[in-house]
């Protein structure tokens, strides 16, 4: 019987999660803040203490995510694009394109019959296609994050912003509030235009069945709707969806303790 350790920190929330052996224990999130060290160190803490676990009794850690040189208890770091497909792989063993929206950066993924990377594709460096741009338009609005999904669906003429940046649909968006737009439409706008720019990452690594996503983006249910409608294409959602990086993680600090005989 094994305990390992799999830490994501991400641009905007750690994650983290215990398997013992290749179930998992516990997990936590928690926003990243500025100190990523401090962060690391206080996730971990979480999580530990969720599965009743001390930090002697984890046989090996990995680290990865945007942070990941800041672990500095990790054993090891592995590249979130790795982890990723293996914590989806666990999950849903017939995924083999993987959509990860996260806060600074989408990215798609390819996936083989064994859940190792095969190809990826990241987004260039805007935020109109990840969830940044959710968060500007939470903010425009006075709403919270987590009711945006379900009001865009309430839209019946959704805004065509003329804009996939998010710096000018901000502006773009006030204007709208101004001319009376009504909030649903412009958020199923926003997510049209999201969806536009995540599903030209699948175009270009070339679609296969079955697709998921993950990351905070995979949240938000009117997003995920207009994936799906640009794609023609269901998708799957893990249960919790922001921790699948963690969850590879902690997968391959086990094949790592094993191989080394921790």
């Amino acid at each position: 019987m094994a305990y390992v350790l799999g830490i994501d920190i991400g641009s905007g929330f750690s994650k983290a999660v215990i398997c013992k052996n290749t179930a998992i224990l516990s997990y936590a999130i928690m926003p990243s803040g500025g100190d990523y060290k401090e962060t690391s160190g206080k996730i971990a803490e979480i999580v530990l203490e969720k599965a009743g676990l001390s930090s002697g009794d984890i046989s090996f850690t990995v680290a990865t995510g945007y942070g990941a040189a800041m672990v500095d208890f990790a054993d090891r770091s592995i590249t979130d694009i790795s982890c990723h497909a293996a914590g989806v792989f666990h999950i849903f063993p017939s995924v083999r394109t993987l959509i990860d929206i996260g806060a600074q950066f989408s990215k798609a993924i390819r996936l083989n019959d064994t859940g190792k990377v095969a190809n990826f594709v990241l987004n260039e460096k805007c935020a109109g296609g990840s969830g940044k741009f959710i968060q500007v338009m939470a903010r425009i609005l006075h709403m919270d994050i987590e009711n945006i999904g379900e009001l865009s669906l309430k839209s019946v003429k959704p805004v065509e912003f003329t804009t996939g940046c998010a710096v000018f649909a901000e502006s773009e968006t006030v204007s709208r509030i101004a001319e009376g737009t009504l909030p649903a439409d412009i958020l199923a706008g926003m997510h049209k235009a999201m969806a536009s720019k995540i599903v030209n990452l699948v175009v270009r690594l070339g679609l296969t069945k079955d697709c998921a996503i993950t990351g905070g983006g995979a949240k938000d249910l009117g997003l995920v709707k207009a994936i799906e409608t640009e794609l023609n294409s269901d998708i799957l959602i893990p249960e919790e969806p922001r921790i699948t990086a963690a969850l590879g993680a902690a997968l391959l600090a086990l094949e790592n303790a094993c191989s080394t005989g921790k």
